[in-house]
Formats: structure tokens, sequence, C-alpha cells
């Protein structure tokens, strides 16, 4: 049972748990250093005058991480996958 609590939803979008905890964690650090750049660029505006838009897309995913979650949702949907599509989030 709890095996599959972490193996499930990585196996729906053909990944093993180290490969989408990986690629998880590298969209969570680039939303947080971007959203970290924003609070600086609020605070002190002539520091990161573009890099917190860049990084956040202005509230949106920029195509750089766009991107990879694309390919994984292909990926996906190329599999037998047992869960539904709103499991797979790959809207």
């Amino acid at each position: 049972m709890m095996k599959n609590a972490f193996t499930d939803h990585p196996a729906a979008v053909g990944e093993t748990y180290g490969a989408h905890l990986a690629m998880a964690s590298g969209f969570g650090v680039s939303m947080i250093l971007g959203g970290l750049a924003c609070l600086v660029h609020g605070l002190l505006p002539f520091l990161f005058v573009k890099t917190g838009s860049r990084t956040t897309g202005r509230g949106r995913v920029t195509s750089s991480l766009l991107a990879p979650l694309m390919r994984a949702c292909a990926r996906a949907a190329s599999l037998k996958s047992s869960l539904k599509p709103a499991d797979l989030r790959c809207r």
C-alpha cells in the first residue's frame, strides 16, 4: 500500500520515483527562486529587473518549465495508464 502511494503516479507518467522527484524538485526550485527574485525586486526595484518575470512568466509557467512537463505528459499518454487524465494533471 505505502509503496503504491510513492510509485503509482510516477509510473503513470513514465518515470521512476527518483526521476519524478528530480523533475518536480527542479520545477519547484525554479519557481521558488523566481518568486524570491520578485519579492526582492518589490523591495529594491533596481535589483532583478527582469529576473522574476522571466522565471515566473508573470504568473504562468515559462517555456523552459513547460517543455519538460509536456514531454512527460506525452510519454504518459503513450502508456496504458490505469489513472484518469485528471490524475495525471496533463491538461
